[in-house]
């Protein structure tokens, strides 16, 4: 890992805090950023989100779909994983704490928002760090960039469907044609634009040129992540202030979820009797999220001083130190698997 990663939830702490006095010193400022809008969409943070999302696309490989067949077991585990528990896991969470355990403490309506900014989490599987957390447990690195490159296809058609269903069944109205954009904007294109960059640059088949471009794009997919965090929690700085323990209240149920999604794949890849090198990074891509993408979905429907963007943004800053704990956990415990 480099010195951003290893580090990432202290640069975000310090863009949180950056942002919150930001906003609260130049109110307006934010204001005028905020309403640069089409379609619902942000302008500034849609830049930014593009910035960030597609260095990542661009590692995603198409041929090695041709490999999807080898080991299925695993490919299965981070599919169900991904598609039929862990949205529906984080929605129950969710539900159990903001109109449950927490509901004296949030009103109904940021209750709501917080709900819906978890389900926008859980339903966006990983697709960037998931790489690092697999080199650190020594994972197969064709087999991760497989499992990859499927759920990033599966996305394109499921993501919506799941996110409008889970939110609509949490009272939440969901206006179709801002999803849907938000789909195509963040997920589709982005992941052609990403296609046909390495289809142009991969004509020795040995990648050099690809990963000469992801190290050249890498700077600026970190000015993106942590530019969108300046601005979220200026564009949130009033609430924050007047609600200091918001943040604390959303990261509970963020955890457990973590924690919980990778015991039951853990203990469901033990069951499996999977190699440990297939077993890990499946876990992790399973237990990891998508959260650039649901950072995007989360402002383009809710808006930008919205409760689901402010937990979206949460979700970046209890990931990593959890995953990171996971992968200790899971370096201990290989000898589960031999």
């Amino acid at each position: 890992m480099g010195l951003f990663e290893r580090y990432l939830s202290v640069w975000v702490g310090l863009c949180i805090a950056a942002g919150v006095l930001l906003g609260s010193l130049f109110p307006a400022l934010f204001a005028s950023v905020a309403a640069l809008e089409v379609a619902h969409v942000n302008l500034p943070v849609a830049v930014l989100i593009w910035l960030m999302i597609y260095p990542m696309m661009v590692q995603v490989d198409f041929s090695a779909l041709k490999d999807v067949g080898k080991k299925p077991q695993g490919l299965v585990l981070t599919l169900v994983i991904n598609w039929l528990i862990k949205p529906f896991s984080m929605a129950l969470l969710g539900w159990a704490f903001f109109q449950g355990i927490f509901a004296d403490m949030v009103d109904p309506q940021s209750a709501s928002e917080y709900i819906a900014g978890m389900i926008l989490l859980g339903v966006a599987p990983c697709t960037a760090m998931v790489f690092v957390w697999s080199q650190l447990t020594k994972g197969d690195p064709n087999y991760t960039l497989v499992q990859v490159s499927i759920n990033d296809i599966i996305m394109v058609f499921a993501f919506a469907p799941i996110a409008a269903f889970l939110l609509g069944i949490s009272d939440i109205q969901v206006p179709w044609e801002t999803l849907l954009l938000s789909v195509v904007l963040y997920v589709v294109l982005p992941l052609l634009a990403g296609y046909l960059t390495r289809k142009a640059l991969d004509k020795r088949d040995d990648h050099s040129a690809v990963n000469a471009l992801v190290s050249r794009l890498k700077p600026w997919s970190i000015i993106g992540l942590l530019a969108t965090i300046v601005l979220l929690f200026g564009f949130q700085a009033e609430t924050i202030l007047a609600k200091p323990l918001v943040i604390g209240l959303i990261a509970i149920p963020l955890i457990i979820q973590t924690y919980g999604i990778f015991a039951i794949a853990y203990l469901a890849a033990k069951w499996m009797k999977l190699p440990h090198n297939v077993a890990a990074p499946a876990c992790m891509i399973g237990t990891s999220n998508f959260f650039e993408l649901a950072v995007a979905v989360a402002i383009s429907l809710f808006g930008l001083h919205s409760g689901a963007a402010l937990a979206t943004v949460v979700g970046v800053l209890v990931e990593v130190p959890v995953m990171l704990s996971l992968v200790y956990f899971a370096n201990r415990t290989r000898h589960w698997f031999n």
